[in-house]
């Protein structure tokens, strides 16, 4: 039997160096992680805090930029979503793409571009090859650490 909190800090570790290794642009589990806080512990606010830290903590070593708050309010976002949701399936792993898309995106229009609805188009626009890559990633990770978990707990795997 694995813990189920020994497995989820494992997990999460994991996600903190995983930003660390070259990677294709917005290719991270942090969306994943985000969900499957949700699922893997009982306390909502601990599931919002842990994207929070991931994404802090690789930050001050990546570099911080204008547009986190809408970065890290897309994943606040996405952690709630996840908690309101029964099962994290394919449909809740899109649906949080789009929501970071959306979000962060609208920061990058905010701050850096015009404020014309043209310009917002554009901003977007620009920004598809990157959203190809967070559905790609967040599919990928969700597929690699929430399906692990539910199936871990489905065999009795984890234990509480």
């Amino acid at each position: 039997m694995i813990n189920k909190y020994i497995f989820l800090i494992s997990v999460i570790s994991f996600a903190v160096l995983s930003r660390f290794l070259p990677h294709p642009p917005n290719f991270t589990p942090v969306a994943a992680i985000a969900l499957l806080s949700c699922k893997g512990f009982n306390n909502r606010w601990i599931a919002i805090i842990i994207p929070m830290i991931i994404m802090f903590i690789s930050d001050l070593v990546l570099g911080l930029h204008g547009s986190i708050p809408f970065v890290y309010g897309a994943f606040i976002l996405i952690s709630l979503f996840g908690s309101f949701v029964k099962k994290i399936n394919i449909g809740v792993v899109l649906s949080s793409s789009v929501i970071f898309f959306l979000v962060s995106n609208f920061g990058v229009w905010f701050l850096y571009y015009p404020s014309t609805f043209t310009d917002l188009v554009t901003c977007y626009t620009l920004a598809i090859p990157f959203f190809l890559n967070t559905i790609l990633g967040d599919l990928f990770f969700s597929a690699l650490m929430i399906y692990s978990f539910y199936y871990m707990q489905k065999r009795q795997i984890i234990s509480a």
